[in-house]
């Protein structure tokens, strides 16, 4: 295959994962609401209807950020490699991962490094 040739398909298959993390943020953002709603109609705790909530809704973000970062990694290394577009990727990858970071602080309490202790890891090898 030339170079001339992945373009397009590179193109294509990051459009195609734009639209994957576009739906996973839609779907999993209406499923967060309405897995609420029906927690609500079966009178749970509005207190704990609203962190399951902001839990379901924060993963669903987290999900759909990742699929976000690979398509623009995907459309910048292989259609428009320059180092104007290697600038703007480095940017946005860093405004996207502090999200993510952020996300998974207000959701957890602990930074994504801090999940597992010492003895966890040391069985899961």
């Amino acid at each position: 295959m030339t170079p001339e040739s992945i373009k397009p398909l590179a193109e294509w298959a990051a459009s195609v994962i734009e639209l994957m993390g576009i739906g996973l943020i839609v779907f999993l953002s209406i499923y967060a609401l309405s897995y609420g709603a029906y927690e609500l109609v079966r009178d749970f705790e509005s207190e704990k209807v609203y962190h399951s909530m902001r839990q379901r809704l924060g993963r669903g973000i987290l999900l759909g950020l990742e699929f976000l970062v690979a398509a623009d990694i995907i459309h910048t290394v292989a259609v428009d490699l320059n180092f104007s577009t290697v600038g703007v990727l480095a940017i946005v990858v860093i405004i996207r991962t502090f999200l993510s970071f952020s996300l998974e602080v207000e959701l957890t309490g602990k930074w994504p490094w801090q999940h597992w202790s010492k003895n966890e890891t040391v069985k899961n090898r």
